[in-house]
């Protein structure tokens, strides 16, 4: 069974499958998530080396520290519950 953590990492393990021109496929645990520029434009801009630096520290916090972005899997799944988004300019 494969373990849930990285190997002396101390975060649980998160993957990004996918990155496309709309938006990026993450796999977290047993779950698959979007993340779609649309609703999380900060990320649209960046670098794939960028991205796919990402950590789950604790259960459901996901956090990108090349680019000092944190999200919860709740804001991921349900953009709409939180309507405060930064701006691109």
């Amino acid at each position: 069974m494969m373990s849930s953590l990285a190997p002396d990492s101390g975060t649980l393990e998160v993957e990004v499958s996918n990155i496309s021109s709309h938006g990026v496929w993450l796999l977290v645990r047993d779950k698959e998530l979007y993340i779609s520029y649309d609703d999380f434009p900060w990320f649209k801009e960046q670098t794939i080396q960028s991205i796919i630096k990402v950590e789950e520290q604790s259960s459901g916090h996901l956090y990108w520290p090349e680019l000092d972005i944190d999200l919860t899997v709740e804001i991921i799944e349900h953009p709409e519950r939180f309507p405060l988004q930064a701006r691109v300019n």
